[in-house]
C-alpha cells in the first residue's frame, strides 16, 4: 500500500524510500487526498452477511472520502425560468435537499434525504416544486443502522430519515417555496421483463395489493399493471434477479400466497416508414350529436427520442382547447401497441387539420383522433424492438471457450476480452430473451467458478 501511496504523494515517497517512520495521519491524509484527487481507489475486504468489515468501510468513508466542502458547489435550476443556481453546503443557505431513497419501515413511508444546503427543523413545512406542493415534516431521523435517533433539526450535509412525506418520492428535491429548485433527476430505465402474478386465494388479494403499493413506493424501477383480458397482476422490472428478488421478499418476508408465472420479456414496436391517418366522428350519444374531424400523420424517429406530438392544424380547422383531448387520444392508441399489442416508442406524431362545427366537443374530437391513429396504423409497416442487455462475464482461463460459445449460442456478441490475474473478463451484448437461466448456464460450463453481471444496454430491432 505504501509504495502505491509513494507515486503519487512525493512526501510519502521520500520517507518511503529513507526508511523514515510513516504515521497513520500522513497515510491517512495522503490516502484522502490522493482519493479526492481520483488519483487512487482504496479497495476493502467484508462481509455484510457476516457482519465483517464493515465498521473499517464506515471509518473509511469517513476518512477518505470528500466532505461537502471538499467537492464542488451542488447545481440545480430554477424550475420557472431554467436558470442556473448553485448551493453551497451552509446552514444558513437557502434549502436544498434531495430524496434519494424511500422505504416502508413498520407500515410507514420512510423517505431518505441528503441535504446540500440550509436548515430544516420538526413540525416545518418544505416545498416540492415537482408536484408544487408543500409537505409536512412530522420526524426528523438520524439513521444508526436499524437504530433511529430523534432531531430537532438538521442542516447542510446531513444525510437523515423523514417521516410525514406522503406524496414526495425518490429523485425528488425539497426546497423553499420561496427560493424553489430542482436538483438532478434521477433517470430510470423503462421495464424490460414481466411477470404474472395471482394470489392464490381471493382472501389473498387485498394483502397483494397492500405489499405491491409497498413496493412501488420503495422501487420507481418496478411497474405494475392489470392485464384487462386475463385479469391476472402484471409485474415489470429491469431483469430476471430484480423479479425473483421481488417475489423472493413477498413470499418470505409478507408471506403472500401467490402463483407466479414464467417471465415475459418486455417488447416495443417502432414504425419504419411515414404514415397518414384521416377519420370523421359523427355520432349521437345520450340524445346529443357530436361531431369532429381529425388528420394526421405518423413518421418514426432516432432511437430514444420518444414521442412528440405537433399541432399544424390552425385555429380556423382545429381550435386549440381540442388539442390536449386529440394529442391524449392518441397516446393511448400507441400505448395498446397494434403488432403485438406492445407500446408504440420513437414516433412523431402531426396533427396535419380538420374540422369542427356547433356540435363538436372534446369527446367527439378524442375518440375521433384515436380512430385516425388506428386508420393510420392499419396501412404502417411495423417492427418490433426487443432489449438488448449489456454482459460482463467472469471466467478462470481454462473455461473461457465453453461461455464464450455459450453466448454465442444465445446470441451475444463479445465486444471485448481481458484477462487479469489469470481471470478472463469478457464484455457482450445478448438479447434479454436468450438470456434467461443464464446464471445456471454460465455455473454449469465452469464448474461454479464463473460470475457475471448484467444490465439493460438499448433496445434495437428484433
Amino acid at each position: 500500500m505504501l509504495e502505491a501511496i509513494s507515486e503519487v504523494n512525493d512526501d510519502i515517497m521520500e520517507k518511503y524510500l529513507s526508511e523514515e517512520d510513516i504515521s497513520t495521519e500522513e497515510i491517512n491524509n495522503a490516502v484522502r487526498t490522493a482519493t479526492i484527487a481520483r488519483e487512487i481507489v482504496p479497495v476493502l475486504c467484508g462481509s455484510a452477511l457476516k457482519n465483517k468489515g464493515i465498521q473499517p468501510l464506515l471509518d473509511a468513508i469517513e476518512l477518505f472520502l470528500p466532505s461537502p466542502s471538499d467537492v464542488p458547489p451542488i447545481q440545480g435550476v430554477h424550475p420557472e425560468t431554467n436558470e442556473k443556481l448553485e448551493f453551497l453546503p451552509n446552514k444558513n443557505g437557502h434549502l436544498a435537499a434531495l430524496i434519494f431513497k424511500v422505504s416502508m419501515i413498520e407500515g410507514r413511508k420512510l423517505s431518505f434525504a441528503r441535504i446540500y444546503s440550509g436548515r430544516i427543523e420538526t413540525g416545518s413545512e418544505v416545498f416540492n416544486p415537482l408536484l408544487n406542493k408543500k409537505e409536512k415534516l412530522s420526524r426528523i431521523l438520524k439513521m444508526h443502522a436499524n437504530k433511529r435517533e430523534r432531531l430537532k433539526e438538521a442542516g447542510a450535509g446531513d444525510i437523515i430519515g423523514i417521516v410525514g412525506l406522503k406524496n414526495s418520492g425518490t429523485g425528488d428535491t425539497l426546497c423553499s417555496q420561496d427560493h424553489p429548485v430542482f436538483l438532478e433527476k434521477m433517470e430510470y430505465e423503462d421495464p424490460v421483463i414481466s411477470i404474472a402474478i395471482e394470489p392464490k386465494t381471493h382472501a389473498d388479494q387485498e394483502k397483494l395489493d397492500d405489499v405491491l403499493e409497498k413496493f412501488i413506493i420503495e422501487d420507481p424501477t418496478l411497474k405494475v399493471r392489470k392485464d384487462e383480458e386475463t385479469g391476472q397482476t402484471i409485474l415489470s422490472g429491469m431483469g430476471e434477479l430484480h423479479l425473483e428478488i421481488i417475489i423472493s421478499r413477498m413470499l418470505k418476508e409478507f408471506k403472500t400466497n401467490v402463483n407466479v408465472g414464467n417471465p415475459q420479456v418486455v417488447y416495443r414496436e417502432v414504425l419504419t416508414s411515414k404514415i397518414k391517418g384521416e377519420a370523421v366522428f359523427e355520432r349521437e350519444i345520450s340524445g346529443k350529436m357530436h361531431f369532429a374531424k381529425v388528420n394526421i400523420t405518423l413518421e418514426p424517429l432516432n432511437r430514444g427520442d420518444g414521442i412528440t406530438f405537433e399541432s399544424k392544424a390552425g385555429n380556423d380547422q382545429i381550435p386549440e382547447q381540442y388539442l390536449p383531448v386529440i394529442e391524449k387520444g392518441i397516446q393511448e392508441s400507441l400505448e395498446g401497441g397494434f403488432l403485438k399489442g406492445y407500446p408504440f416508442v420513437d414516433l412523431a406524431i402531426v396533427l396535419k387539420g380538420g374540422s369542427f362545427d356547433d356540435r363538436s366537443s372534446e369527446l367527439a374530437f378524442s375518440v375521433c383522433a384515436s380512430m385516425a391513429c388506428k386508420n393510420a396504423l392499419e396501412k404502417a409497416s411495423i417492427s418490433l424492438l426487443e432489449p438488448i442487455m449489456q454482459i460482463e462475464v467472469f471466467v478462470p482461463d481454462n473455461y473461457m471457450g465453453d461461455a464464450i460459445s455459450d453466448l454465442n449460442a444465445r446470441g451475444g456478441k463479445v465486444e471485448s476480452i481481458t484477462s487479469k490475474s489469470g481471470v478472463q473478463i469478457v464484455k457482450a451484448v445478448a438479447p434479454l430473451a436468450r438470456m434467461f437461466g443464464y446464471s445456471t448456464a454460465l455455473r454449469s460450463v465452469s464448474q461454479g467458478r464463473g460470475t457475471f453481471s448484467m444490465h439493460f444496454s438499448r433496445f434495437d430491432m428484433v
